[in-house]
């Protein structure tokens, strides 16, 4: 009895950590929004660009290597925007745009 009882509060103290709060930092937010887009899309993320406080969570923008190619300055990427509720649950996620790695900012 008092083993079950252990294990329950190491289930909610693993739970509390896993789920974003507002007293995450940005870092912990951005880490957490390119690893849930990567699992649920299946292509590796390359980074965060930005990250947001909103009204009800976070919004996340964040790129990915959507088709490697040789050379790789003609791969292409994507830039998603990820939004997470306040838990640090997924909400929404979408793509805005995609280029090429070598392609500059117009």
């Amino acid at each position: 009895m008092a083993e079950q009882s252990r294990t329950r509060v190491r289930s909610s103290t693993a739970t509390r950590k896993r789920k974003s709060t507002p007293e995450n930092t940005p870092a912990e937010v951005a880490q957490r929004a390119a690893e849930l887009l990567q699992s649920v899309i299946s292509h590796r993320t390359e980074g965060v660009s930005a990250v947001r406080r909103t009204d009800d969570g976070w919004c996340v923008v964040v790129d990915v290597l959507e088709l490697a190619r040789i050379p790789d300055t003609t791969s292409l990427l994507a830039t998603y925007e990820v939004r997470l509720d306040n838990e640090g649950e997924l909400r929404e996620y979408y793509r805005t745009h995609r280029y090429r790695r070598g392609a500059a900012d117009q």
